[in-house]
């Protein structure tokens, strides 16, 4: 029997993983694809073309996991461009977010001096109420009805935390928290490049536009991690597929075993105690504990008979909200293509394109984007988060070739009219069509590619209504209540079974915080 079963191997599973063999343990990764990483893998997707097959960029990860892990001995080299987000418009004009504040205010102030002075103080707001965030993030969620010391403790600490923060951040964080993260960015800013730029990082991967409530609040979160108005732009060497190989190494040096081509089928239980699972080829792998990085409703409502579980809780599981926006474009190009507003910014830098291309230069851009797919529908005019990572690490394509990575939003799960198997070209011309209008003469650049849909997120990666964060990040599915309100503590109704994965506290990307912080819980039960 083993002690430890994980099932799934994506990044968070394999931060677990780690932390569970450090402290001793021998845990076995079961992962049903022919490499572990999950959403964070590096593959080719044409000939002498490869590139990160779904996310791009870090969340960024956290610091500790990066320390424990020995990540860089392991091989691991993150790419941090600076700039790290260049913004285009149709209309000529342009912006790029730089690591120094002074050189971002100077972009700014060819668009408008008004809010080329408010940027440093709206960069400050984030960092403080980032830094108050940011201990959350770290906490395990407090139990709420039947709090215990440790809760009431943890709470006492977070009450002199809020006060630290003095009365001007604490308004600002209970107003902000349900604010549309259009309405915060207009607090501070006229240019609606910069606002579009800015508040695009409160709605990325979520079903929910710039006006929706509570994006506000998403924004602020992942300011926890990174508090730089522009999130995140920094990747690994060998596309995100070499930090999760090197964190799947890691975790076999600790003690891990991971098993590739393993593909669970179901989560075995008995008189309420998970026993361990089997296998699709009809294997049953006995465990005295079970972790699931799955997401909650794969869990729950696929691999769990639900003959274990309350009705009460398949009905809230049932209404626990995981639709898929989020399509991948990855582009083979034969040369560099030139965006037409690079020039136009003045400001020397020889690497512009070499972080992350917001396309998407309006609010109401945004909004519009998200309205289609309230319909079924993707919008023509589509919200994109673009990289070209081979301009920084030209080991992925060949000499003076080029790899493009496009997230698109908002594609939905489930469409109107026809479904992706027939749609998918289509989307595909629509990515192009919007890249063409910022940097001509693009299509004729692309020598190959592939498209993955929500559908395919689902069918190839097992991601529920293929939602890249394993369920919608808003206020009432975040914290406390990620995934359920009295499951937040990475236990479940079952005894014995836990879960890692995106799909509770923090989930907010690629950071390792809920496979670092349910280890932490897991080894307390293990240790009493």
């Amino acid at each position: 029997m083993r002690d430890i079963v994980i099932v799934g191997g994506g990044h968070n599973a394999l931060v677990t993983a780690f932390y569970l063999a450090r402290a001793g343990r021998k845990p076995l990764v079961l992962e049903r694809r022919a490499v572990p990483g999950g959403a964070a893998v590096t593959e080719e997707f044409h000939p002498g073309f490869r590139c990160s097959t779904l996310a791009h960029a870090a969340g960024p990860l956290r610091p500790e996991v990066v320390r424990d892990m020995q990540l860089e001995r392991h091989g691991v080299k993150m790419i941090r461009p600076d700039p790290r987000l260049f913004a285009p418009a149709p209309d000529g004009r342009a912006l790029a977010f730089f690591e120094d504040t002074a050189r971002t205010v100077r972009q700014i102030a060819a668009l408008s001096t008004k809010d080329a002075a408010a940027y440093p103080r709206f960069r400050q707001a984030l960092e403080q109420l980032g830094g108050f965030l940011g201990k959350l993030l770290h906490s395990t969620p407090p139990e709420i009805e039947n709090p215990t010391s440790g809760d009431l403790w943890g709470l006492l600490h977070t009450g002199r935390d809020l006060r630290k923060l003095g009365d001007k951040d604490l308004y600002r964080l209970l107003r902000w928290m349900p604010m549309a993260a259009a309405d915060l960015v207009a607090e501070f800013f006229e240019t609606e490049l910069l606002r579009a730029a800015i508040a695009a990082r409160g709605i990325f991967g979520s079903f929910a536009g710039p006006w929706s409530a509570g994006t506000g609040g998403l924004l602020l979160l992942r300011a926890a991690g990174d508090p730089h108005p522009a999130g995140p732009a920094c990747f690994a060497s060998g596309g995100m597929g070499a930090l999760t190989q090197a964190m799947a190494a890691a975790a076999q040096q600790a003690g891990a075993q991971i098993r590739t081509g393993a593909e669970v089928a179901q989560i075995l239980v008995k008189d309420g105690v998970a026993t361990g699972v089997a296998l699709a080829n009809g294997e049953e792998v006995a465990a005295q504990k079970v972790i699931s990085s799955a997401d909650p409703r794969r869990t729950f409502l696929a691999l769990i008979d639900a003959v274990h579980l309350t009705p009460s809780f398949i009905l809230r599981m049932e209404s626990y909200r995981s639709p898929g926006v989020t399509a991948k474009v990855n582009l083979a190009l034969s040369g560099l293509p030139a965006f037409t507003t690079v020039a136009g910014l003045g400001d020397g830098s020889d690497n512009m394109l070499a972080g992350r291309i917001h396309i998407g230069p309006e609010i109401d851009y945004l909004e519009r984007a998200f309205d289609a797919s309230k319909y079924g529908e993707f919008s023509p005019e589509p919200y994109l988060d673009v990289m070209i990572p081979s301009l920084s690490d030209p080991s992925l394509a060949p000499a003076g070739k080029h790899v493009m990575s496009v997230t698109m939003q908002f594609a939905p799960y489930k469409l109107k009219n026809g479904d992706w198997n027939n749609r998918r070209e289509e989307l595909g011309r629509v990515v192009l069509e919007t890249l063409e209008r910022y940097a001509p003469g693009l299509a004729s650049l692309v020598v190959g590619g592939e498209v993955i849909t929500p559908l395919d997120l689902e069918q190839t990666y097992g991601l529920s209504g293929g939602h890249i964060f394993h369920g919608d990040l808003a206020l009432d599915q975040i914290f406390t209540m990620r995934p359920l309100l009295g499951w937040a503590r990475y236990r479940t109704p079952i005894r014995g079974l836990y879960l890692c994965g995106s799909g509770t506290h923090p989930g907010t990307g690629l950071t390792g915080g809920s496979g670092a912080n349910a280890a932490r819980e897991i080894l307390k039960d293990l240790r009493s």
